[in-house]
């Protein structure tokens, strides 16, 4: 981690509320050579969903990179309750209590539901509270827990993929394309979950291209194109200029 990098406890950071829990002022990240992100700026809050808009190549998941530590900041700011990060990693900002759920789900498909519960605890939480959450939130998984994940429907991976997440008591919770290969009634469901879990004061950075999935459960949306955000309102402001050519309907 770069010397001017403090990653902060960031839980603690939940009571001041004029602090957003998750911000980025005027980022640029790129790969290699080649920038993609042309001065990103979001602000989070806790207990509130962020709905990241636009379509594939737009910008989205670098966005995500960014704040989960997966791709260092080449310019501007990354702040975790308050705090600059630039240059802390992964792993650091996991312990902080930032959490992402990749495109894919990134669940251990040769292993069991409660294999993978095991995994995502760690030193963090035993596997009987782990477990405990999970079925409680997910009683389907409690019925699969000593089912191969890979096994299983995309709607309970994604399941399981929200419960490990959720295992570890994030307070940032980064979520790419959450909609991706489930069915329209599946993909409600998760983003009711997704919306009780905001009610319970987790922040929520959602990244998603089919934008009328995630916009009923929105407080506000942003739209991404080549690497910049070229509107930020409402759902109901966002909805209105949403293009099918870009979005997907």
């Amino acid at each position: 981690m770069a010397p001017h990098a403090t990653v902060p406890t960031v839980p603690d950071g939940r009571a001041d509320l004029d602090v957003p829990m998750l911000e980025l002022r005027d980022v640029h990240a790129a790969y290699g050579p080649i920038e993609v992100l042309h001065g990103i700026s979001l602000r989070l809050r806790a207990g509130s969903v962020l709905a990241l808009l636009g379509p594939n190549g737009g910008g989205k998941t670098t966005t995500l990179k960014v704040c989960s530590g997966l791709l260092p900041v080449s310019g501007g700011e990354l702040r975790v309750a308050g705090r600059r990060v630039n240059g802390a990693s992964a792993a650091q900002l996991t312990g902080a209590g930032v959490c992402s759920i990749p495109e894919g789900r990134g669940i251990f498909a040769n292993l069991t539901v409660r294999e993978n519960l095991w995994l995502a605890g760690g030193d963090r939480a035993g596997l009987d509270r782990m477990e405990e959450a999970a079925y409680t939130r997910f009683p389907r998984l409690g019925e699969r827990r000593r089912q191969l994940a890979g096994t299983m429907s995309g709607g309970e991976q994604q399941m399981l993929a929200l419960a490990r997440a959720l295992g570890t008591d994030p307070a940032v919770l980064l979520l790419d394309e959450l909609s991706m290969g489930l069915a329209p009634l599946i993909v409600a469901q998760m983003y009711e979950t997704v919306a009780q879990l905001a009610q319970e004061g987790i922040a929520v950075l959602v990244a998603e291209q089919f934008a009328r999935a995630v916009l009923p459960i929105a407080d506000t949306a942003a739209l991404v194109l080549h690497g910049q955000i070229v509107r930020t309102g409402t759902p109901a402001d966002i909805e209105n200029e949403l293009s099918t050519h870009y979005l997907g309907g």
